[in-house]
């Protein structure tokens, strides 16, 4: 589909450029869902619905399969808003909540 690059948000194994990601499309990999809220550009977690675009409804299952119409597949691989990078920061904040409270 001209991708850059693009990998699965799970195992971070490469997919083919020529796959085309539809809304059941798994991962050969490793079977995770490539259509989710995980493996899109526009996923922001903190942000509204944590979504870059404005969409009505929020997916709550962020990592299954799901209908946007909104979903463009990250091709720049950095997965910034990773559910991986989100447990970090919010290990790290509840860390920091509790070295307030720590003698």
């Amino acid at each position: 589909m001209g991708y850059d690059k693009i990998m699965c948000w799970k195992c971070k194994e490469p997919i083919a450029e020529d796959l085309q990601i539809f809304r059941t499309t798994d991962c050969p990999h490793c079977g995770a869902s490539l259509h989710s809220c995980v493996n899109c550009r526009f996923y922001q977690p903190g942000s509204h619905y944590d979504c870059h675009e404005t969409v009505d409804e929020e997916v709550r299952d962020k990592e299954g399969a799901n209908f946007c119409d909104y979903f463009s597949v990250n091709s720049n691989c950095s997965f910034s808003g990773s559910v991986l990078k989100v447990e970090e920061a919010k290990k790290a904040a509840k860390n920091a909540f509790d070295s307030l409270f720590s003698l």
